[in-house]
Order: C-alpha cells, then structure tokens, then sequence
C-alpha cells in the first residue's frame, strides 16, 4: 500500500519535520541498531557485538557560524554515516565545537572595544571569561541548528565540547603525564609573537602575505649585507657567512673586526655556518637571534649572545638609543636616514617583494621573540604503541611509525610524501599561549617563584603550608583538540563507549589542516593510549569559485551555506558538495550547480510520484515481464555495486554520479517512458521495487527527499534504519538487446530534430537488424515509428545508430526541397567560414605572432566547423 505524492516537494516544510521524526526516533545513537531479535547490539558484551563505524565531527570553532567548508564537512561524514547505519553497523557520528581559545578571545575582545570601547583589562580576567563563555553558548546554539539544516545525523546525545569540564579534566591528565615523562618542559625558545594580540601563536597559525617593501643594502666593515628590518639590527655584532664560501676564504670563524654601525663603532665577530645561503645576495648577513627564528637557531649552535631589540608592544628597547619607544614603522625610515648620513647605505631596491609573516587569527604581523614558554620534547623516547610492542619511541618516531607501519591509511596516498616531509623537519611544539581564555596551563609556582620552572608543580605535588600561583598561560588550542578523538568518549575514564568506538574509523578534514590537527591527535592518542587515533584519514579538497579561486569575503565570492538550502534546500547543496568530487582534490561551487541538483530532486519526485499513482497497491514480488523490467533490474544490480564499492573505498563523488545518471538517464529517461505505455501494467511490482532500492541507494546523499518519499509507501520503518540493497545478477545480455533499442530511438530523435519533423508525426520504418516483437514495440512507442517489412517507395533517409540503422519513410512529412535549399545554404555558409579560418591559420604571421592560446582556439574552430560540414553533406546526400 503506498498514499499518493502531492504535485512538488516541498523542502522547506519536510526538512525541519523529518529531522525532528530522526531525532525523536533515536536514530542517530547507535543503540538503535539490533540484531534480528529486536536486541541493540550495545546491550550486548563486546565481544558479542559487530564492529561499530564512528567518525568524529572535526568540531566547528564556537566562534560564529557554519561556512561552505563546514557543510562540505558535514555532508561527507554524514554519506558515511548513513550508510554504515544502514548496513546494519551500531554508528556514531559525534558532534561537538571547540573553544578556539585565540579566534574565540579575538571576536570577544573586538566585539567588546566597538560596543563599550573597554578592553579585558578593562573588565578583569574572571568578568571578561563570562563574557566569553555567554558569547559561546550563543554561538553554541546558532552551529548547532545549523548542523541540524545540513541533515548530518549526529547523535546530539553524546556532544563533546573542547573545554567542558569532562574534557578539561583530559587535558590537565595529559599533560600531568607528558609533565612527569619529561616530555612538556619550559624554556627560552624563539617564538611567534603577535604584538597586536600580545601572545605568542604557533607556527600553524602564521600566514604568509606577499608585500612590497624597501630592501636595504648596508655596508657592514668589509661586508655589504642586505636587509628590509633595519630597526632590528641594533643588536647585530656576527657576521655568518657559509664555510665554503670562497668569497670569504680568507676570514676564519671566529675572526673579529672594527666597523661604523647606527649608533656608533662597534666590533664583530665572523660565523662560519652552513645556514647562510651563497646564492642569496653577497652570501654574508648579520643576524638578529632575538627576532628572528633561523637567527636564533644559528645562535645557540655558536653559543653567540641574544640581545632583545624591540618589546613586547612592537617598540624600540633602549638599546636603540635615540630610537628608543619609536614604534617600528617610525623608526625604520629615521634609522635608514642616520645610516645614509653615515655613507653606509650601498643601494635601495624599492619593488622588492618579500613574505610577510602575520597572525592569519587577528591579521597582527608576527614579530619574532625569544621567551620562556612551555614546549612539546618531540625527541624524547617516551612512547609505546601496540604495534612495536617493547619498543620506546619518541614523539616524531611515533607519527612515522604510525604511517609508515600503515596502522594509519591516508586517502589520497600521494599526501603520505607531505605527511613525512613535515614530520622529518619537527621542532618541538610551543604549547602555551599568553590569553585568558582557554585551558590553564596546570603548572603551580611557590609565590614569589612564578615563571620558574625549577620550582613547578602539579596541583598533586603541592606541599602543604605553602602558597601557590598558578602558571597565568594558556594551551594551545590544538592541545585540547588533539585529545578528540578519545576525551569525547570520556577519557581518561575507560568508558564503554571510548573501549567500543576508539580507535574511530576515519578522520574526514581539509587537506590543509593534516599538520594542524591530525598529526597531532596522532600524537595524542599514541602516547595516551598506545594506539592510532583512527584507521583511515579522508583528506578533502577546498571549495573554490566557478573560476577556481578561492573563496573569501574580501573577494566576494563566497557561498553561503544556509542561503542556500534556504533557497534550494539540503539534499541540492549536499549534491553540489559531493558529486564531481574525488579525495585530496579541490572543486568548484556556483549556484547554477546548486540549482541543477534541485532539480534533480524534482526529477525523484516526478518518478516516485509516477510510479505510485500508476501502481499504488502492489504487493507482488518483483518478477520481471517485459525486457524493460529486465534490463532496469539489470542496470540497479550493476548500480548498487558500484555505489557500494565506492562508499566502501571512500570515493563518495563516483556514487553520486553513478546514482545522479541512473535516476535520471535510465529510470526517468528510459523505464519510466516505456511504463506509460498500457501493454507496461504488469510491471508495477518491480517498478516499485526499482523505486525502493534506488531510494535507499540515494538516502546517504539526499536523505531529506528519500525519507518524504518513503513516508508514503508505509513502510514499517523509517528509511535511514532500513537495511542496504543486497546484491542482484547484472545480465549483460539482456543490457545489449536493449541497448539496441536505445539505439534506434536515439538515432530517429536525431534525424527528426535535424529535419525538423514533429515529434507527435508518425514515420513508417524498416530494418535489416533482428528484433523481437519486444524490441519493436519499444522503439515504435518512444520513436513514433510504425515499422513494415520493406521501405516504401519515395523519399527516405537511413536513422545510423552506433549498433544498427533504420529507414525512415519521410514522403509528405517534410518539404524536401525547402530542407534541400536551408541545408544548403546552411553549408556554404559553413564552408565560407572554415575558409576564413584556413586563410587565418596559413598566414605565417598570426600563427608565428599571437599567442599560443588564441591560435589553439582558430585550430579548434576549425575542426568544428569540418566536422558540421561533413554532417550537412551527409544530410544533403540522404535527402538526394
């Protein structure tokens, strides 16, 4: 029994219902699934269980709203999500947020100076974290309604948010652990320092920005070096050149000389290092360890002094002399004045373009400085995985291992080189970040001993009778998040959940974030629980614009998500976001594309529409009658094993195409053609069947669209628990003898649409190929033909197609001397065209002087216009 479909869906009022009728039904939690007796399978031990599919939702920062990125996040995990629910798996796709204590602080702290013109200080750290944390849960609420709009079925139960009480509790136990291993330690390091945000940021989150600026070239003693800071070069006293360097083969390292300098005579010292590049200008540079990370490198291998230049407010230090409290901008043009007073000045280049490094969260420009901060030892054997069991590894050792050993499968394979190249080059990381909003560093100093770590304590070895302050810093953002994966479970309580689920199943995120994130939660899980964090790593490409830039709002070309679903809903977007796409690989997105796909849907509707007004009480199984019902059937077994395999080995775009084709191009286009004729009555049981199995093949694509339909053919249960299509026989026989009546039709469509003849006007036809009656009375219904044994006398014209031919009597249905007289003219114009083009072509100039481009595309236009030639005089020579 089915109730019949109204004339168009309508998204906007399915949408919001369906996804409460999931929620309602506890579909999303993975205790839904059950065993053939009704039982969850997460009642049951363990071992009775079957193995579980979880990915975890790369948590959207609690900052704002959902982008085009996040939603091509969330489409993705959720197709996999679906299926493996429907293949009978107990499921969990996790939702959560993350506090993203830098971007977070930086919205609160702008919002707070353009509503009240204060400041954090202004309000105090405990009243500017309320602020912070109202300002989340608002935009809490906001990302989680706007995950729900995409369809992801998420079990909501089980959300996780980065800094939640249960998750900071993992945080403070891994680092207490890391602590006493020896692994987190504090030291002066050279760090990035964002003077606009005063903290450090890690390296992750420095963007680089071309910009124009001035480059110096300065007589420095018998060396002329070259440089755009020149207000960092107060503290220079080394000179470093490389030790093959044959243009400084008389200098040994070590040697010292006299020279002028901004303020004054001062003497400097030569540095032999292979830092120092011979092919970038002279080959020699002073350097400035403090405010420069290569510097500073270079300086502890000599054990060379480190003079701090400019402060913490992006100022000159006293060092500078009369240059000092002069912001940097100011100071540079006056000291470059004094030097050229001097004569040191060698030459100014004015267009030199350089990389800029900036904070890409505030947009601050990084100014490099040397700090005490807590850091990550990547070095240090202290970690043992499951698979090298006895052996101790270190930190870089573990992410290589991990990969290498193939416990971890990255998908595309060639991201394995990137992978590699980044971890071989690992310094330790800089976890501590100077805001107030994020996880305390769990560090306690005696009073009066703060920032020294000789005395720091865990809250656990804190003495009685003493007091203590706690370490003022922040983690890194990543730090919390690289616990994902199992603090969301519950760690470092050993849940059933986190025992059951972990390690996930795969990892799903940008490409551009496999050093950020996952090499990281790598880290996590393998020195917490010795084990990988998940099997497979699904990197996606980025969404760029019609054109293949990428998105941003300076640019304004970005696309907004919600827009449109609101426009186009869910199912059109999540197409647009999937179809054409392959791992690793970036696609474009317009709205046109968006539009097609809702089409797309009106398409499904318009079919399952059909089929349940023509066939509303079936009950049959579905036996084939006709080579329609074969040949369909054929084609769906064919089709769910290609969805299935593409699903199964992550390639989610090809499903969608091949289900996208098979809908519209052999459903719509052929069976459903073929069903309107009445001797088709008898097909009803597997057209339903066809509806049905093609409904659960779509449902991880376009869950919306199947649910509604499924709603009206009373099925017991709803689709998104329903279980996968089991295989079918592909006939191949069957697919070529109708592939012959594709054929056919398709090559009398074409000759009608050439001669203009009617599609409702009825051509008698004759054939030399071998047809059943089957055969025949399906191309004589969608082709409008009536076929006779041998051609009738007078005009007629032969319909090639790729298999077979047909001849098509065309007396009296079309004016042949008018089709001879606009075919011809059609081809002289042609022929006078390609001849324009040949004259362009033959002159050695225009081939010779345009650009290579522009005389491709004549060659091209060329070839078209050939080809359409050819096609006119095979017309013309038909109609004689």
């Amino acid at each position: 029994m089915s109730t019949s479909l109204p004339t168009r869906y309508d998204f906007a009022a399915s949408e919001e219902a369906l996804y409460a009728m999931w929620e309602d039904g506890k579909y999303f939690q993975p205790e839904t699934t059950t065993d053939t007796d009704g039982v969850s399978f997460m009642s049951k031990p363990r071992e009775e269980r079957p193995d579980p599919f979880c990915v975890m939702m790369p948590p959207p920062n609690a900052t704002g709203i959902l982008h085009l990125g996040h939603a091509a996040r969330m489409t993705t995990e959720d197709i996999m999500t679906r299926y493996h629910r429907m293949t009978g798996k107990p499921t969990l796709f996790l939702p959560g947020t993350d506090h993203a204590g830098i971007a977070t602080q930086s919205k609160v702290e702008h919002i707070l100076l353009e509503e009240e013109g204060k400041t954090r200080h202004d309000l105090g750290r405990e009243a500017f974290l309320e602020r912070v944390e109202a300002f989340v849960q608002d935009s809490q609420d906001t990302i989680r309604n706007q995950v729900r709009r995409t369809g992801a079925s998420c079990d909501w139960s089980r959300e996780a948010y980065t800094f939640s009480p249960k998750l900071n509790k993992g945080v403070n136990e891994i680092f207490a652990r890391m602590f006493k291993d020896g692994l987190i330690y504090r030291g002066a390091r050279s760090i990035n320092w964002d003077p606009k945000l005063k903290t450090n940021v890690s390296d992750d989150e420095v963007e680089y920005k071309e910009e124009k600026s001035p480059f110096y070239t300065f007589q420095y003693g018998p060396f002329q070096i070259g440089t755009v800071r020149p207000e960092t070069k107060f503290g220079d006293k080394y000179v470093v050149v490389h030790p093959e360097d044959e243009r400084y083969a008389q200098y040994t390292h070590g040697d010292t000389f006299e020279c002028e300098w901004i303020n004054g005579p001062i003497t400097a010292t030569i540095i032999k290092d292979e830092a120092a590049d011979p092919e970038a200008g002279t080959g020699a540079m002073t350097i400035t360890p403090w405010h420069s990370q290569v510097d500073f490198e270079i300086a502890q291998r000599h054990n060379l002094d480190i003079e701090q230049v400019i402060d913490l407010e992006g100022k000159l230090l006293p060092i500078a002399q009369e240059f000092a409290g002069m912001p940097i901008e100011e100071a540079r043009q006056r000291i470059v004045e004094k030097l050229e007073q001097k004569g040191l000045i060698v030459s100014i280049d004015e267009d030199y373009t350089h990389n800029v490094a900036t904070n890409y969260r505030g947009g601050g420009v990084i100014e490099p400085q040397v700090m005490k901060q807590w850091f990550v030892d990547v070095n240090k054997p202290a970690v043992q995985v499951n698979w090298k069991p006895g052996e101790m590894l270190s930190i870089k050792e573990a992410l290589q291992s991990a990969v290498r050993d193939e416990q971890i499968q990255i998908l595309p394979e060639r991201f394995n080189k990137t992978y590699f190249s980044w971890i071989d080059n690992l310094r330790d990381w800089n976890i501590s970040r100077q805001l107030w909003w994020g996880h305390r560093i769990p560090i306690w100093y005696p009073e009066g001993a703060v920032g020294d770590e000789t005395q720091a304590v865990l809250e656990e070895d804190k003495q009685d009778g003493v007091t203590y302050v706690q370490d003022e810093d922040t983690l890194d953002t990543w730090f919390s998040s690289m616990l994902w994966t199992f603090s969301a479970h519950g760690w470092p309580e050993e849940t059933d959940d986190l025992e059951y689920f972990h390690p996930t199943s795969v990892l799903e995120t940008a490409y551009d974030i496999l050093f950020f994130w996952v090499a990281r939660m790598i880290l996590a899980s393998t020195y917490a629980r010795h084990e990988v964090p998940f099997k497979t790593v699904y990197l996606s490409g980025l969404i760029r614009d019609r054109s293949g830039a990428k998105m941003s709002k300076s640019k304004g070309n970005g696309i907004d998500p919600l827009e449109m679903i609101d426009k186009y809903g869910a199912d059109a977007v999540r197409l647009s976001l999937i179809v054409g796409t392959t791992p690793g690989n970036d696609s474009r997105l317009y709205e046109e594309k968006i539009k097609g796909y809702r089409n797309f849907s009106t398409k499904l509707w318009n079919i399952a529409r059909f089929i349940l007004n023509k066939f509303p009480d079936v009950t049959a199984a579905p036996t084939p009658v006709t080579l329609a019902d074969n040949w369909i059937l054929s084609r769906l077994a064919a089709v769910r094993d290609d969805v299935t395999t593409g699903l199964d080995t992550y390639n989610l775009g090809v499903g969608g195409e091949t289900l996208y084709a098979f809908a519209w191009h052999e459903v719509a286009d052929w069976y459903i053609e073929l069903l309107k004729d009445e001797s088709q009555n008898d097909s009803g049981p597997v057209a339903r069947f066809v509806l049905e199995e093609l409904l659960k093949l779509l449902h991880p694509y376009t869950p919306f669209i199947t649910e509604e339909i499924w709603k009206h053919l009373e099925k017991p249960e709803a689709l998104i628990v329903t279980a996968w299509p089991t295989p079918l026989e592909q006939d191949k026989e069957v697919e070529a003898a109708f592939n012959v009546v594709t054929d056919m039709i398709e090559a009398t469509r074409s000759i009608r649409g050439t001669l203009r003849i009617p599609a409702e006007k009825e051509l008698t036809a004759s054939t030399t190929a071998d047809l059943s009656e089957e055969q025949r009375r399906a191309i004589a219904q969608l082709a409008r033909i009536q076929f006779e044994e041998t051609p009738r006398e007078g005009a007629s014209v032969i319909a090639h197609g790729r298999l077979n031919a047909l001849t098509l009597s065309i007396e009296g249905a079309v004016d042949l001397e008018a089709e001879r007289s606009r075919l011809t003219e059609e081809l002289q114009n042609e022929e006078s065209h390609s001849e324009r083009i040949q004259k362009k072509l033959s002159n050695t100039k225009f081939v010779e002087g345009a650009p290579t481009e522009i005389v491709q595309k004549e060659r091209e236009k060329l070839e078209r216009a050939e080809h359409k030639i050819g096609l006119l005089k095979g017309q013309l020579e038909q109609l004689g």
